[in-house]
């Protein structure tokens, strides 16, 4: 039965990873009714028709099978946990370990979800891209804080690299050799920064595959002093970026 657990987990996280916010709440709660609740034949055919099949298929194999071990109640939570609106993340903060809360964010036109901690960041959808920034503004002396995601969908990763290089060489003083990379996304990174100083203007920028032959490119801007405080929190944050197909 444990081998069974693993099939449906797996079949239950090819279909739901990338599963857009506007879907999570509808999803849930036809699992949650379909296992613990009772209602109507007229209920269940209207919420069917919110939920694409092959979701449906997955939480029916979940629904046939899951429940009948241990495992599953803990495997119920986890299909749970895909889909709220608001999660608790722990993220290392100047050396320290932080709990923090973060709130699910739809991307421009639906294209990628991220959870963002909004105690301290707001998004800021705009025309070609969206922005992440600090709730409150910086005081002027302070560089530029924000991280962009902007998807350009005719310009593939290993195309996109190669402009940035350039771009990159022209406005910082120092950049490093542009690697492949995991975590906290999966594709690849490049990294500027001009001179020594607290206030050293310092970026990061992630090439990552949009899956149809474009690129999604994010770019953080923050300061050096500010590396283990926007910084970290920036690249908890992204740990949490997801693309909707």
């Amino acid at each position: 039965m444990d081998q069974l657990d693993e099939r449906v987990k797996k079949e239950i996280l090819d279909h739901t990873k990338d599963t857009p916010s506007a879907l999570k709440d509808d999803i849930w709660s036809q699992i949650d009714q379909e296992l613990f609740q009772t209602k109507s034949k007229k209920e269940k055919k209207k919420k069917s028709k919110i939920i694409p099949i092959s979701i449906a298929a997955a939480a029916g194999v979940m629904i046939l099978f899951s429940t009948q071990t241990e495992s599953g109640n803990a495997f119920i939570k986890q299909i749970k946990d895909m889909f709220v609106p608001e999660k608790e993340i722990i993220q290392s903060i100047e050396g320290n370990n932080e709990e923090t809360n973060v709130n699910l964010q739809e991307g421009k036109d639906s294209n990628y979800i991220i959870y963002i901690d909004e105690d301290r960041y707001k998004l800021v959808p705009g025309e070609t891209s969206d922005i992440i920034t600090t709730k409150e503004p910086l005081e002027k002396r302070y560089p530029e804080v924000s991280m962009e995601i902007k998807q350009y969908t005719d310009i593939t990763p290993q195309e996109m690299v190669m402009t940035l290089e350039t771009d990159l060489a022209s406005e910082y003083t120092k950049v490093t050799e542009t690697e492949s990379v995991s975590d906290p996304v999966e594709g690849f990174k490049l990294h500027g920064i001009s001179g020594s100083e607290w206030n050293s203007p310092v970026t990061n920028v992630y090439v990552v595959d949009n899956l149809k032959g474009g690129s999604f490119v994010i770019t953080e801007k923050y300061f050096l002093e500010a590396a283990e405080g926007h910084g970290a929190r920036f690249y908890a944050m992204l740990q949490e970026f997801k693309i909707v197909e």
